[in-house]
């Protein structure tokens, strides 16, 4: 397991190196993603990119779900966006998109509904897969990862909010609007 790296670092806004070995350094950087992306537990993290851990490197894993298998997506390229936006994140509640680099601070993504990826797996197979939901949301914030994008950024492209978690009188966990300058 890895430490997760947080914002301001230059490798999390800096586009990576297309991964062209498939040998055992590249497979211990995917245990490396697969470990700390298991161990991640307030919040728990649905994905991971390599930068996430401190490497430059074109590939992220993936696990929306507690009872999904994580998967590995490597030299990940879209080739189809659906041109109708999602509202947020799909199937959850407050529709809020956040990034463990980026802790405590959470915002609405409009992002494409439906994608056509092409990507290489652990042993370099080549496929091309669509995906949609939550799963699609996940994959291109990672991607947006590998090209050196935060989602804060594109919260504050499509002119949306930022939001900070805090605790109100009570002690019980809140979402307050972030005041940008």
């Amino acid at each position: 397991m890895k430490s997760i790296i947080h914002v301001p670092h230059d490798v999390l806004t800096t586009p990576t190196e297309k991964i062209t070995t498939f040998d055992k350094k590249l497979a211990l950087l995917i245990a490396d993603l697969k470990k700390t992306l298991l161990a991640t537990i307030h919040p728990k993290g649905v994905g991971l990119a390599a930068p996430q851990i401190g490497v430059s490197s074109c590939v992220f894993v993936t696990k929306p779900r507690e009872n999904s298998p994580v998967r590995v997506f490597i030299n990940p390229e879209i080739l189809e966006s659906s041109p109708e936006l999602t509202d947020g994140v799909p199937e959850r509640e407050n529709k809020l998109e956040g990034c463990l680099s980026i802790p405590g601070i959470w915002g609405r993504v409009k992002r494409a509904q439906k994608i056509t990826l092409r990507y290489r797996d652990e042993s370099g197979t080549s496929h091309e897969e669509k995906f949609t939901g939550f799963l699609a949301t996940i994959i291109q914030h990672e991607a947006d990862h590998l090209n050196g994008i935060l989602y804060t950024r594109r919260v504050l492209e499509q002119q949306g909010k930022l939001y900070q978690t805090a605790k109100d009188t009570e002690g019980k966990e809140i979402l307050e609007e972030l005041s940008l300058p």
